[in-house]
């Protein structure tokens, strides 16, 4: 019986984190393409912020929006929830501020959940990564090895040519190197603007085309995008990028034992790990928020690591008798 009751629990948080998500695919939705993308993400972030009161857990925020003194609300350290077991929560009420901003796709909405100590508490700097889908041998590509070397590695492993291969990658100066060595190997390149979690999750995801995911963005989004490959396979190693002592010593405060450690999957988030992710602009994982005379429509992603269970839900929400923002 304590069994069944602890299967029924994780299958609730499951479900109300997808609420929480919604909650803020919802708020930012609305400032799709109007080209503020604070506002856009001060919408997200309250309406994340308040969803979580109807969350049954003692969650502490280890990746959020910044610290005590430069975010109102999801900071660092917060304690969210209204009680009951001890969670790390990780957050990004908007993933692609500049892509809502802009109207361009790709935008999500993203929650993590893991019972407390199990992810990786990332400073907000970035982070060297590479990551590939499940189904592949341990260690067919390595941060450390040469570009070409993994994609050789990749393609022999999926049975293809290096030139049927797609790398997604941010598309920004530092990654001029990465991209050339990419196109000099015989690959293809997927470059997108923002959204790197989107971005890795899509190598896990067979329609999406993209098979490989290489390059720099922020730590914090490294451990939420490892929390999503927990749930539905796939690799990934990340090393945090320091430019100054400063950031080492804020690291190594926040637990960073040794600052130039390579982190797989496994310890960037451990244990039971819950993912929820909702649409704000459509994209290659979920479609964007859809508004009409009175509600709107949202569509959404929940994984699960103890069952493996990937679920997706179109929600319809009636705001016939309230307005969207108090729901």
């Amino acid at each position: 019986m304590e069994q069944r009751e602890a299967i029924n629990l994780d299958r609730n948080l499951a479900l109300d984190l997808a609420r929480v998500t919604e909650a803020a695919a919802l708020a930012a939705s609305r400032w799709m393409g109007r080209g503020r993308k604070n506002e856009a993400d001060g919408a997200a972030v309250e309406a994340m912020r308040r969803a979580f009161d109807t969350v049954a857990i003692d969650g502490t925020v280890v990746i959020g929006e910044g610290e005590m003194d430069e975010a109102p609300m999801l900071y660092i350290g917060e304690k969210v929830g209204h009680g009951g077991p001890a969670m790390d929560i990780a957050v990004d009420p908007l993933e692609g501020t500049s892509i809502v901003a802009k109207g361009a796709p790709n935008a999500l909405a993203v929650v993590a959940l893991a019972e407390a100590g199990n992810f990786l508490h990332a400073p907000d700097i970035y982070m060297d990564k590479i990551a590939i889908g499940g189904g592949l041998p341990d260690g067919v590509v390595d941060l450390d090895a040469a570009v070409g070397e993994n994609l050789k590695n990749l393609a022999l492993a999926k049975s293809r040519a290096v030139s049927d291969l797609v790398v997604c990658i941010l598309d920004r100066d530092r990654h001029a190197e990465i991209i050339a060595k990419c196109r000099e190997a015989g690959a293809r390149i997927m470059l997108i603007g923002d959204g790197d979690v989107a971005g890795v999750i899509a190598t896990a995801q067979p329609e999406s085309g993209v098979d490989m995911y290489l390059g720099s963005g922020g730590a914090p989004e490294g451990v939420l995008a490892a929390a999503a490959l927990r749930c539905i396979g796939g690799q990934m190693q990340g090393r945090l990028m320091f430019e100054n002592e400063a950031q080492v010593a804020r690291a190594r405060s926040m637990g960073v034992a040794e600052p130039n450690h390579k982190y797989t999957t496994f310890e960037m988030a451990k244990g039971d790990v819950v993912f929820a992710a909702t649409g704000v602009t459509s994209g290659a994982i979920l479609r964007g928020v859809r508004w009409f005379g009175t509600g709107a429509v949202t569509h959404s992603v929940v994984m699960r690591s103890k069952s493996g269970t990937v679920r997706y839900i179109e929600a319809h929400h009636n705001f016939a008798t309230k307005t969207w923002a108090q729901v």
